[in-house]
């Protein structure tokens, strides 16, 4: 069976200034070009049935907003995580500050200001997006005693989870991070992402606007449990960005080995 090598796959970004007037950026960039190369950390494919049109997305690993070949002051202030996420023709950026709801000033002044959740055209924004997500050979893992014994053997584990209702067939492929083993009782179970997390009762152009970062837990091919990152109250008026809403669905997974 194919599966995703992500130890070896990529999306990188290019900005050009001298070709296109970036529509991301905070800052005036020190240089009129740039290459970000970022690890894919999740694919996922969203089919709709009735028309068997798929749409894929592909999530970008975290990293925090920095101006690139500066001698000091790297570090944008405020900083943010950044997480980009791409389909063939659009983004969605995510941006993690002390504080959901946070907006910027885009350079130059004047622009207008970014939210913390900016999606757009990728024509409109950078000069190129390359996805290069690397195909490789996966061995099903198909009882709770073969994936154990591949966890202890330390075997580079990729899992594929199903998702599917009415309108939508989804499948999330994201390398296996953190896994707990149990030789005794043969249990294993998956603590690993952040992966995305579809909302399949948007209609299809709200897909990617409404996908949210999760984290994946199973311990059996029939179900899962994710803890989504979504604005968490940490006071009556301050709101964060936090993995707090829990949510429990019927799901098929699987687990394959990479040779």
């Amino acid at each position: 069976m194919k599966t995703i090598d992500f130890a070896n796959s990529y999306v990188t970004f290019r900005i050009d200034t001298e070709k296109k007037v970036p529509q991301t950026v905070t800052h005036m960039p020190p240089f009129s070009l740039n290459n970000a190369r970022i690890p894919i950390e999740c694919c996922c494919v969203v089919t709709e049935k009735s028309t068997q049109r798929a749409r894929s997305y592909v999530l970008g690993a975290s990293c925090k907003t920095e101006q690139v070949g500066v001698d000091r002051d790297i570090w944008l202030k405020p900083n943010a995580d950044f997480c980009p996420i791409f389909s063939e023709d659009r983004y969605l950026h995510l941006k993690t500050y002390a504080q959901a709801g946070t907006e910027m000033d885009f350079y130059p002044p004047g622009s207008g200001t970014q939210s913390d959740r900016q999606s757009g055209m990728i024509d409109d924004t950078f000069d190129s997006v390359r996805t290069d997500l690397a195909a490789t050979d996966g061995d099903p893992l198909d009882t709770a005693r073969e994936i154990v014994e591949g966890v202890l053997a330390n075997h580079t584990l990729v899992a594929r989870t199903e998702l599917d209702n009415e309108r939508y067939q989804a499948l999330i492929e994201y390398p296996i991070k953190t896994i707990n083993a149990n030789e005794r009782d043969w249990i294993y179970q998956t603590d690993t992402g952040p992966v995305l997390f579809p909302d399949l009762t948007r209609d299809p152009d709200a897909l990617l606007t409404s996908l949210e970062l999760a984290y994946s837990a199973f311990n059996s091919p029939g179900w899962i449990e994710w803890i989504v990152r979504v604005p968490t109250a940490v006071s009556a008026d301050i709101n964060v960005y936090h993995y707090s809403r829990s949510v429990r669905c019927d799901a098929r997974n699987q687990i394959l080995r990479i040779p």
